[in-house]
């Protein structure tokens, strides 16, 4: 089972200094961080904040090549997370046939952004998370999570570099 879920916002975590996008299911009740790269958080900052560029990036040549040979991305899946790892699945249709790409959940979000298509984590992805961060070794990772679930839309403010 899946659950639709949108990006809540960008922020950097306050104890490594890395960017984390935040997702949130439409109830609210649900929040799943995941750690990115400063490189794909800049490139979904700047689809959520709008900005253009002179040329096109890495995500938009994606979004035009998947334009230009005639194939449509239903959706992109947040589909497992191993070894403190999330992985996402980017499922793509072309002439009838379905087609599922492997993909770093960054460049995924990246582009169902762009292409503006549904965005959903899988349940078991969810349970995982919430048991990883409930361990007793990752105490941090527990108030992390409370803290990120207690925002409101002034805290998540536009994300800066």
């Amino acid at each position: 089972m899946e659950v639709e879920m949108k990006i809540r916002g960008l922020m950097m975590d306050p104890v490594t200094n890395m960017p984390i996008v935040v997702l949130k299911d439409s109830t609210g009740d649900t929040v799943l961080p995941i750690w990115v790269g400063v490189y794909e958080a800049n490139a979904i900052a700047l689809e959520i904040e709008k900005v253009t560029t002179p040329r096109p990036m890495t995500h938009d040549l994606m979004k035009n090549l998947i334009i230009g040979l005639d194939t449509q991305v239903h959706k992109i899946v947040v589909s497992e997370l191993r070894d403190d790892t999330f992985f996402a699945v980017i499922w793509m249709e072309r002439e009838g046939k379905i087609i599922s790409i492997d993909s770093r959940p960054s460049d995924a979000l990246a582009l169902a952004l762009r292409l503006d298509c549904p965005i959903y984590v899988d349940e078991q992805v969810l349970k995982n998370s919430k048991l990883t961060s409930a361990s007793p070794d990752k105490v941090s990772s527990d108030d992390l999570r409370k803290w990120l679930e207690g925002l409101n839309d002034e805290d998540l403010g536009r994300y800066k570099m």
